[in-house]
């Protein structure tokens, strides 16, 4: 589980051999098994004694910004064989293999993207003929980055982004055909967003980053070295490669959340500006029902895990392949 500090005063320390939180109804002890990550926003507070007892049981540390997304981490100094792979990291990324992996990366994304939109129930000629080209036009491009040729990725880096923003945008569209009236939005929007939904699906994928980051780093492979997303972002663009081809499931958690029509504005406010943020209670929805959806366990290539544990092992795998490149 993530042991998670979001509301403003609560501080977080160590007693004995447990985390105890305090907060304005008394406190709360928590022993530490089964705890994955401490996850603290702004406002919240968290000791040294509870920091190096974290960092004794290998459990990661998060800051979050207000929308989500991870702005410092603080883990174990014993997570990953980070020289030989980081080697074959640097290798990696200019290499003929580089330009396969980011191609299956962005296609798998494009397929999940297909599949959302099929699983759901047409109720008009809209709707169904919406799907039907939407589908087409996605394989289109599925088909397009397929059959990119390039030695290494300058050669299709600008081809590919183009092709997958247009896919994504496609999606998108056709995503709100099927989402009640009162959360229907225009477009896509980040950083910030302008409506309820992107202001959820922006926080979802705020934290899937950092379970991404978490995951990456205790498999001994850096973030920071993407292979579409380059370096030269200073941020932890291997993150933005491969979330591709997870950010459907937060798509999922927030097209059910609205489909049901719970959302209440209780959970967000408005800025001047008129963007959308969420508010405490938005938040703990959106923690609590990615966290539910990454603990179900799914078999994928025949292995039973819980989708969180899939990510873990895909990284594995990476990590080892770049091991092959040092």
């Amino acid at each position: 589980m993530d042991l998670i500090l979001n509301t403003f005063g609560t501080s977080l320390n160590k007693d004995n051999e447990a985390f105890v939180i305090h907060h304005k109804d008394g406190k709360q002890r928590i022993p530490p098994d089964g705890i994955k990550s401490i996850q603290i926003s702004r406002g919240a507070q968290i000791t040294s004694d509870a920091v190096i007892f974290a960092i004794e049981k290998e459990i990661e540390i998060l800051f979050l910004d207000n929308a989500g997304n991870p702005i410092g981490r603080v883990w174990s100094s014993k997570y990953g064989s980070v020289s030989t792979i980081r080697k074959g990291q640097l290798e990696f990324t200019f290499s003929k293999e580089a330009v396969n992996w980011i191609k299956e990366i962005i296609c798998r994304k494009i397929e999940n993207q297909q599949a959302m939109l099929l699983t759901f129930k047409t109720e008009n000629s809209l709707q169904s003929e919406g799907v039907k080209k939407s589908v087409q036009r996605l394989e289109d491009y599925r088909m397009k980055i397929k059959n990119l040729s390039g030695d290494i990725i300058p050669d299709i880096a600008a081809t590919i982004r183009g092709w997958e923003g247009l896919s994504s945008k496609i999606y998108f569209n056709t995503l709100n055909l099927f989402i009640p009236d009162i959360y229907k939005f225009k477009e896509r929007s980040q950083h910030p967003a302008y409506d309820i939904v992107n202001a959820m699906l922006n926080y979802g994928y705020g934290l899937l980053y950092g379970k991404i980051e978490g995951i990456l780093i205790k498999s001994g492979i850096d973030p920071y070295i993407g292979i579409l997303h380059r370096d030269d972002y200073n941020r932890p663009v291997l993150v933005y490669d491969i979330i591709e081809k997870y950010r459907i499931w937060v798509d999922y958690i927030v097209y059910s959340l609205v489909a049901q029509e719970v959302v209440t504005t209780e959970l967000y406010s408005v800025k001047e500006d008129g963007s959308y943020w969420l508010e405490g209670l938005g938040r703990r929805i959106i923690i609590q029902s990615l966290n539910d959806y990454l603990d179900e366990q799914i078999t994928v290539r025949g292995v039973p895990r819980t989708r969180y544990n899939h990510i873990a092992l895909f990284a594995q795998e990476l990590a080892q392949t770049f091991k092959t490149f040092a």
